[in-house]
């Protein structure tokens, strides 16, 4: 008696062990075809089996198809489409229940009488995969030998049948989940193009007729004054409000100027998106005092437009965020290039900030354009990282991963 006892007690930490060992085999994996193999993998090394597969629920057409299977031959697997109901699998589904069997030559039901007898198969389970009460599959497992199935193997089996289905529902989400995000980057990417064309539509007309217009009153004005100097207007009222006006109009032109490359530098176009950041840079934060320094390595290739686009807009957000929070004196920007990914790094000596503290609602409106700068970035799946601790400045970081549509 204490032998039987000793013998189920090893019988039930080698079950729990087999468990054990296929959750963590396919904890936090997210590719499907991957977890089923690694659970039929481990399914077969317990049942010392030869053969066998996962067939998943179609649940459109309410059939069953291999999705992995070992031991079978291709044109077997590609054939089998059991209709719930149907064969031992079919019957599984329809019931929830598993059917283990000590020798699959005995029972008439079981089908397939020619893979049978080429193989020689024995001992065969078909075991539920569920998911919060719905079938997703099964699995099923064959080996050369009669086995005798216990009640402890009964309930080790459907264990492994409910772990399978659980990672098969969080599987699938993951792949609608990425099919949702892809989508969604696909029309982000869709509506920042259209966004750019428009942007660049609207400062061409701006440049076309307003700022010509703007330089031709500036010309105006300049003669006229120039004009009644030559004709010696003593007026000198009249003359201030000429230069003032002269004054006024030259310095919304230069607003206007400043306004169009906003919109849509020119050097994007024309030179790239390096050019386009130094100008950028410089002529928003020179003028406030603020040193800029630009260190670039690997950037001889050019992005996709839109990579360059988002980056640019990107580095404006940011520019904006240090001319507004950060009272700095310096600014750093490193860009990086290598076979993987582009890094865009902006740093400042300014008074910087607990970036655990920052929500959307952050006072001042800090925390709403990091929200709109990480976001932009993902549009086309890259990421952004905020270093910073008070008194000790701020580094922004972009990451792009490089895939060939990133490239052109």
């Amino acid at each position: 008696m204490k032998t039987e006892h000793s013998d189920s007690q090893k019988k039930l930490a080698d079950n729990l062990l087999i468990l054990s060992r296929i959750t963590a085999a396919v904890s936090g994996l997210t590719e499907l075809e991957t977890i089923l193999k690694i659970g039929l993998e481990k399914t077969l090394e317990y049942l010392e089996g030869v053969s066998g597969g996962i067939m998943l629920l179609d649940e459109q057409k309410k059939i069953l198809y291999y999705r992995v299977y070992t031991g079978l031959s291709e044109g077997y697997a590609r054939e089998i489409h059991p209709k719930i109901g149907e064969g031992i699998a079919g019957k599984v589904v329809q019931t929830g229940k598993a059917i283990l069997c000590d020798d699959i030559s005995q029972i008439p039901e079981a089908g397939c009488p020619h893979l049978l007898d080429r193989e020689d198969l024995k001992a065969f389970i078909c075991v539920p995969l569920r998911a919060k009460g719905n079938v997703m599959g099964v699995m099923n497992c064959a080996g050369l030998k009669p086995y005798r199935f216990t009640e402890e193997d009964m309930h080790l089996l459907n264990s492994i049948g409910d772990q399978l289905g659980i990672a098969i529902e969080q599987a699938k989400l993951y792949e609608q989940l990425q099919k949702s995000r892809e989508k969604y980057r696909q029309i982000a990417r869709q509506v920042i193009i259209a966004q750019e064309e428009e942007r660049k539509r609207i400062s061409k007309e701006i440049h076309d007729e307003t700022s010509q217009m703007l330089a031709a009153l500036t010309f105006n004005l300049q003669a006229l004054l120039e004009m009644a100097e030559m004709i010696g207007v003593d007026n000198q009222q009249f003359k201030e409000m000429l230069k003032k006006a002269l004054s006024t109009t030259v310095q919304i032109h230069t607003e206007v100027g400043r306004l169009i490359a906003d919109l849509r530098p020119a050097l994007l176009d024309t030179l790239g998106l390096i050019p386009a950041i130094r100008q950028h840079a410089e002529s928003n934060l020179i003028p406030l005092g603020i040193n800029v320094s630009f260190h670039y390595e690997g950037m001889k290739k050019p992005l996709a437009p839109e990579v360059e686009v988002t980056l640019f807009r990107w580095t404006q957000s940011v520019i904006g965020n240090i001319i507004q929070h950060s009272q700095a004196k310096k600014v750093s920007i490193t860009m990086k290039r290598d076979s993987s990914k582009v890094e865009l790094s902006i740093s400042d000596d300014g008074i910087g900030f607990d970036p655990s503290k920052l929500t959307v609602k952050s006072e001042g409106g800090h925390g709403t354009g990091m929200f709109i700068m990480k976001e932009r970035l993902r549009t086309i799946g890259g990421d952004c990282l905020i270093q910073s601790q008070p008194g000790l400045g701020t580094t922004v970081t972009a990451t792009i991963p490089l895939s060939q549509s990133n490239q052109e």
